[in-house]
């Protein structure tokens, strides 16, 4: 029997990486998690790593090192604190698979350290092929890596392509549940609260990432991973509403035909599948029936409300340091509305605002996207004073 894959775990303490947690414990002969890596939250790190005794684990904020080092001491595991860590340490001999579920620009370094490193990429942070995907792909193709998509919708895409790579794609519909929000006016949007929308009606996900889901950011983040994931122009790629979220993506082909995944909403399956590829492991999931869901339903995005996509497309077809710029406004912009500091609507109206200010790059460099990166964050946070 083969070793178990060694798998880094960026991200251990968020959504997705406890649920590649979940995944690894019900495969215990297929995977092990050798780092593991958190942000902020100590506590639930140190109870990982004394359960799945990795060789190391990263603790971002270095405040928390001491606490953390302290509990582990003893155990084997090896404490470091601190982002320049977490960069060096994807690069470990025997890592086989970095799964970076970090959220937002926070996951491009570590990850162009690890396709430089060699190592297999299972992909849940999205932001960073739509920040840098000229730069990600292109060393991703020089060093041999593949890059396994994790998001539910372009684990959909690629699993529809296998087998199929001798055949042009003509068009890609991605879907989206619509969110809390479905059927809103935009008068309507602009009473909604943070509360509200961090109930979404299928998923169980990160505050940030429920946040743009209700806007329908995320499906324009995802519009812009897709195009640079699967080698698409813009006019391929359409976002469909389906409020069952049970099609999680579909490919339509040269000859008319398309292919789609489905499967119940649980981010496991996707997590599983980019850990074992090739292989599909059987396991104790939740099973979909026809009989419980007898009608699947589709709708078109009404983009005049939720304008974050329409923000996206263009940030697509604008290309260069663009998708960098609404990438960071929106991060700032997401978490002001949850921090009740900005209305629901604000958060489109500061990412579009941001996008008309800054400096159009056509051809960045990994320091100018850093730039344009920090630049919309500035200049969100000086125009949200304003705008609240």
């Amino acid at each position: 029997m083969p070793a178990p894959k060694q798998i880094a775990i960026l991200g251990s303490t968020g959504s997705i990486g406890t649920q590649a947690l979940e995944v690894v414990e019900q495969f215990p002969q297929k995977f092990r998690a050798s780092l593991l890596t958190a942000h902020t939250r100590a506590d639930l790190l140190i109870a990982q790593a004394l359960k799945f005794r990795p060789e190391a684990v990263v603790i971002a904020s270095e405040e928390k090192y001491l606490q953390v080092k302290n509990a582990l001491a003893g155990s084997g595991v090896a404490v470091h604190a601190g982002r320049q860590a977490l960069e060096e340490l994807v690069e470990m001999p025997g890592i086989d698979t970095v799964l970076t579920a970090l959220v937002g620009f926070a996951g491009l370094r570590p990850t162009l350290r690890a396709i430089a490193a060699g190592k297999a990429i299972a992909l849940a942070n999205k932001e960073t092929l739509v920040v840098a995907g000229a730069l990600v792909t292109a060393l991703a193709r020089q060093q041999g890596v593949p890059i396994l998509p994790v998001d539910s919708e372009h684990s959909a895409l690629f699993q529809c392509l296998v087998g199929e790579a001798h055949n042009p794609i003509e068009k890609i519909y991605l879907t989206a549940s619509g969110g809390p929000f479905r059927g809103y006016s935009y008068e309507q949007l602009r009473q909604v609260t943070p509360a509200q929308a961090l109930k979404h009606p299928n998923w169980e996900m990160g505050a940030k990432i429920t946040i743009d889901s209700a806007s329908m950011m995320n499906k324009g983040l995802e519009v812009i991973e897709a195009k640079w994931l699967f080698d698409l122009r813009p006019e391929q790629i359409e976002v469909i509403v389906h409020p069952q979220s049970i099609i999680h993506s579909v490919v339509q082909f040269t000859d008319g035909s398309m292919k789609a995944q489905m499967g119940l909403p649980d981010m496991k399956l996707p997590i599983q599948y980019a850990l074992a590829y090739p292989h599909r492991l059987a396991n104790t999931f939740a099973r979909f029936s026809f009989l419980e869901y007898p009608s699947l339903t589709f709708e078109t995005v009404d983009t005049t409300v939720f304008k974050n996509l329409k923000l996206a497309y263009h940030a697509m077809q604008a290309g260069g340091n663009m998708p960098c710029i609404l990438n960071a406004a929106n991060e700032v912009s997401n978490r002001l509305f949850r921090q009740g500091k900005i209305s629901f609507v604000a958060m489109a109206e500061l990412n579009e605002a941001a996008m008309q200010a800054l400096d159009h790059h056509p051809a960045p460099a990994l320091e100018d996207l850093i730039q344009a990166d920090a630049a919309s964050r500035a200049f969100v946070l000086k125009a949200a004073k304003v705008k609240v």
